[in-house]
């Protein structure tokens, strides 16, 4: 298992417990210019986020391997990332885009499409997404002006894709 990044001491943990004190509406006294940006960050970021966790969903078989546990914790992993998004959109009054069934199919089609083709090409489409991912987050993180606590979040779920490429890196080195 990888270390905790020392940025973020509980990213190991798959969903911290939440208090009704987190949760609030959002987006009051922010321009509307820079609500559009935040409210297209977070779309992108959880559709993205359904592609992801339906790949590693598509990609698990029911053997007993440790390949399959790591894309058990993936999986896990990527849903809280979807919950991080949708409630936030929430929060700022917006729901879920309408296109996002078009990601849910792209993930099945590439997770079933690279299990079908065997471990190696697998770990490479799980390594080429997540290195993707973290490309995005970085573009998303620089482009946008997040409010503090969202962008917190943000980064601990970019710091979760980069653990998740490393994993992914390193079993493949391993052959």
């Amino acid at each position: 298992m990888e270390p905790p990044d020392p940025k973020f001491p509980d990213s190991p943990m798959v969903r911290p417990m939440m208090q009704a004190e987190e949760f609030s509406f959002r987006g009051d006294g922010i321009s509307g210019e820079r609500l559009q940006k935040i409210r297209k960050g977070l779309l992108t970021l959880h559709t993205l986020e359904t592609m992801a966790a339906n790949l590693y969903q598509f990609q698990i078989t029911r053997d007993r391997t440790e390949l399959n546990r790591q894309l058990i914790i993936a999986n896990c992993n990527q849903m809280s990332h979807i919950q991080d998004f949708q409630i936030k959109l929430l929060e700022y009054g917006w729901k879920p885009s309408r296109l996002r069934w078009a990601f849910w199919m792209l993930g099945l089609v590439l997770g079933f499409g690279s299990r079908l083709l065997g471990p190696r090409l697998l770990l490479r489409t799980a390594s080429w997404v997540e290195q993707k991912a973290v490309e995005h987050y970085g573009e998303l993180l620089e482009a946008i002006e997040w409010e503090e606590d969202l962008r917190r979040i943000i980064e601990r779920d970019r710091a979760d894709e980069e653990g998740h490429l490393r994993r992914w890196h390193s079993l493949l080195e391993s052959g």
